[in-house]
């Protein structure tokens, strides 16, 4: 056992101690947060537009601060961008995290000199809390690579600017800085099959124990190494002791990754945001990822049937229900207010509060009043593999199909498998019954004749790298949306049909 893993443990053990005294108090942590929160900001900008020194209350929060998404917020971010201090937050933000928006283009999202820590030491308690629980620190010895965007950055207005996790990983602790792969050089290589091959040649030798990022992208970096070698990733990596992964739902992706690596292997889920760190998996025995409570994020939860009402309930922590869904909004210390991520998330656990991310609140289907969501899609489809061990998914993405050439309207998943089910039509008839069931508004709609039951659409080999590829988003933190209203990505990706 190294140096690292030795230290690693008693670490771990202060966190969790710390992690402990907050969640078991959750309410009070929260309204410290707000109020925290309202008084450093009462001399912005924003915060006298808005009346932040006659705010009390929540519900004075609510009456003075409008739920807003980034174009509602643009004008004041545009002033950042000019240079103009004190404007969300005391002073100018250290960087701005450059994410992708469906509607507005280029977004920048601010992020303070109070912020970044929050960014960096949700990371780092996830990891500690695995360690807590499990005595397992051993994979701090080895090498660790996370498979991220170029740590290049530019600047605007005075003020870094890049990618989020080109952000972060400039803030990687010193301690495992050498351990890190892959190197700067390699590391900030737009072009990312480029990139790849370049980090292929700098691990493949290497004793590598932790690997982390977005599924899809790992499961390349997997499949390359086996073309390259012709083994196992547990053959070329036998240390390899741990997943870390974020930013989509990682059921679809299990049992190919699983085939990939050739043994189990503990993983761990992590919900970081451009917005802020949000939730980490804190347990391997219980489900839900721990909402951050403590980190400088005041949280709302409106309910997602209420989103878009003219005056949605916006709940506080204390408030909330198991089980349903609530898009998310936050308050935080890089001076966003009122703001709508646009995830939609449901509690599993009070006692601490966990939560599971269960689609996106603009991402559904309801071209017939159906209000499909990202999380039955997943949890249909995953019910539907249950039932057909034998198929690996490599992608899926759904759309309603509402003037078809034969037959009556229905949704189309367009999906391409690794191994495909031995019996294609069975898998559909029974992925469409799993849909019915979840959702009784499709239900219905099947069972009255306005909808004939969902088709599938098997993609050819490299479909969504190729798709991804053609909209310059392959790579790094970007990912394929699980569901739409509209047929815009259907059309694109259905003409590279197997």
């Amino acid at each position: 056992m190294g140096l690292r893993s030795i230290l690693a443990r008693p670490f771990a053990n202060y966190i969790a101690r710390q992690t402990a005294n907050w969640s078991g108090n959750p309410v009070a942590t929260q309204q410290k947060v707000f109020e925290q929160l309202v008084k450093s900001a009462t001399q912005t900008a924003f915060g006298k537009d808005h009346g932040f020194d006659m705010i009390r209350t929540h519900a004075d929060f609510v009456r003075q601060v409008p739920i807003r998404d980034y174009e509602a917020l643009r004008p004041y971010i545009d002033r950042v961008l000019h240079g103009e201090e004190n404007v969300l937050w005391p002073g100018k933000p250290i960087y701005l995290a450059k994410t992708s928006g469906t509607t507005s283009g280029t977004k920048y999202i601010p992020i303070s000199s109070a912020s970044i820590s929050n960014h960096i030491n949700g990371a780092r308690n996830a990891l500690l809390s695995y360690i807590h629980e499990t005595g397992k620190s051993g994979w701090t010895d080895g090498k660790l690579i996370f498979l991220s965007g170029s740590p290049e950055l530019e600047e605007k207005a005075g003020i870094k600017t890049g990618r989020l996790s080109g952000i972060v990983n400039h803030h990687v602790p010193g301690y495992l800085r050498t351990n890190q792969k892959p190197s700067y050089k390699t590391n900030i290589i737009e072009d990312w099959e480029e990139k790849l091959d370049r980090i292929i040649d700098e691990t493949i030798t290497a004793d590598m124990t932790l690997i982390s990022g977005i599924p899809p992208w790992v499961q390349m970096y997997f499949d390359r190494i086996t073309a390259r070698t012709g083994k196992k990733i547990k053959d070329v990596f036998p240390n390899f002791s741990l997943f870390v992964y974020g930013g989509v739902n990682f059921q679809p992706y299990r049992a190919k990754l699983r085939e990939s690596i050739g043994k189990d292997v503990d993983s761990i889920e992590l919900y970081p945001a451009s917005e802020g760190f949000i939730a980490y998996q804190d347990s391997q025995q219980e489900p839900g990822l721990l909402l951050l409570l403590d980190a400088g994020i005041f949280f709302e939860f409106i309910p997602a049937e209420e989103y878009f009402n003219q005056n949605p309930r916006r709940l506080t922590i204390g408030e909330v229900e198991l089980d349903k869904n609530y898009a998310l909004i936050i308050n935080n210390n890089a001076g966003l207010w009122g703001y709508s991520i646009g995830d939609t998330v449901k509690f599993v656990s009070k006692n601490p509060y966990r939560l599971v991310v269960s689609g996106r609140i603009k991402h559904f289907i309801s071209a017939f009043g159906e209000h499909v969501i990202g999380e039955e899609v997943e949890k249909a489809m995953k019910l539907t593999m249950d039932r057909f061990p034998e198929t690996e998914l490599v992608e899926f993405t759904v759309a309603p199909q509402v003037t078809p050439v034969h037959g009556l309207p229905h949704h189309e998943w367009l999906v391409e498998f690794s191994k495909p089910p031995y019996d294609l039509e069975a898998f559909r008839q029974q992925l469409d019954q799993h849909l019915r069931t979840l959702n009784s508004y499709y239900d219905d709609l099947i069972s009255g004749s306005i909808l004939s039951i969902l088709q599938i659409t098997v993609l050819r080999h490299n479909a969504f790298i190729d798709f991804m590829k053609s909209q310059g988003k392959l790579g790094g933190q970007n990912k394929v949306p699980r569901l739409s209203n509209d047929r815009k990505i259907a059309e694109e990706i259905g003409r590279m049909k197997a």
